[in-house]
């Protein structure tokens, strides 16, 4: 999943409440999930830019019609903290990070998860990410000893940050 260029996604149309992706090249690659769920995230991603509301309808439809495609929940968490609603991407990472640790067949227990965790994609992967997602929106909450704590798991699980983690924890560094 490359949603690294999320953000700078541009709506190229919009017909009534329909938004869609004019070129391939536009579409983000979420990896391999259903057709149907690729379709409603791809129109999320370009509604974004011009209507919120209207992307988070399709992620949320997204969601309900399959709730066991891990980046349903990457992309709520991303726009929901986007839009400074980080009681909302906390929620969304949240349950992002439970169901991933489901598939992944891990405890919820992150402190009991063996590390480190070498993951290229995958369940295991997306978990990683969600922690160190759910470190920044702790911290950006002023819960830092959450945030701290998420850190300190994921120094363990993914010693070389692979997820990118230590630009979070340069961003704790630079607020103290």
């Amino acid at each position: 999943m490359d949603g690294s260029s999320f953000a700078s996604c541009t709506p190229v149309a919009q017909n009534s409440n329909v938004a869609r992706v004019d070129r391939e090249a536009d579409a983000i690659n979420f990896g391999e999930i259903p057709a149907r769920i690729n379709e409603l995230l791809q129109r999320g991603v370009v509604a974004y830019r011009s209507s919120p509301t209207l992307a988070e309808q399709y992620f949320q439809e997204a969601l309900s019609s399959a709730p066991d495609v891990l980046p349903v929940y990457f992309c709520l968490y991303k726009i929901h903290a986007y839009q400074g609603d980080l009681s909302g991407a906390l929620m969304a990472a949240t349950a992002g990070l439970g169901e991933a640790t489901r598939q992944a067949e891990l405890g919820s227990d992150i402190h009991a998860w063996s590390g480190p965790i070498e993951a290229p994609d995958g369940p295991l992967r997306f978990a990683l990410y969600t922690l160190k997602a759910l470190a920044f929106i702790h911290l950006k909450r002023g819960a830092r000893d959450e945030a701290s704590r998420l850190l300190e798991q994921l120094r363990r699980l993914d010693p070389e940050g692979h997820v990118g983690w230590p630009v979070v924890a340069d961003l704790m560094a630079g607020l103290s």
